[in-house]
């Protein structure tokens, strides 16, 4: 389980992506970019991971986080085992959200693709992770850049079934 309040615990940047999703709280931001509080606390100082699409990021532009890696010998991770996570995508520009099972051999499997304006609020989702396979495996978010410098994408929350 990650809540991100103190760090990344042991999710990793991707180094082959464009930039990176961001550490961070609704009180250090100006209103109107990302979620008023964090899923988890559901105040202004909880912290949560986002991406902005800005002038510094050209619409696009992609940043990925990965999972610790996930053992393929754990088939109960792969046959009842998941995903869950709350996200926020809010603006009218919004890029894309995707989710990736991605093998140690970089197979991705895309479990989860949406695009554009989600609403103004904290979404759950869970995702069943797919059972075919006999690698070691993470999953991986990316966050695809939209065109409004005010619009991005918030996770939080990002915990894994105890058969995981």
């Amino acid at each position: 389980h990650c809540n991100f309040e103190f760090d990344l615990c042991g999710w990793k940047q991707d180094e082959n992506d464009d930039f990176d999703w961001n550490l961070r709280t609704s009180s250090t931001t100006k209103m109107g970019t990302g979620p008023a509080t964090d899923h988890t606390l559901q105040e202004p100082f909880g912290h949560y991971i986002f991406i902005k699409s800005s002038f510094l990021q050209l619409p696009g532009q992609k940043a990925r986080i990965s999972s610790p890696v996930l053992s393929r010998r754990n088939t109960n991770c792969k046959v009842r085992g998941g995903i869950l996570f709350y996200y926020h995508m809010y603006g009218a520009h919004i890029g894309s959200l995707i989710v990736y099972q991605r093998t140690m051999s970089k197979h991705e499997k895309v479990l989860l693709n949406l695009t554009g304006n989600q609403g103004n609020f904290w979404q759950r989702k869970a995702l069943i992770l797919a059972g075919d396979g006999d690698e070691d495996f993470q999953v991986v978010f990316e966050g695809i850049a939209g065109k409004g410098p005010k619009d991005g994408i918030a996770l939080d929350d990002l915990t894994f079934s105890r058969e995981c």
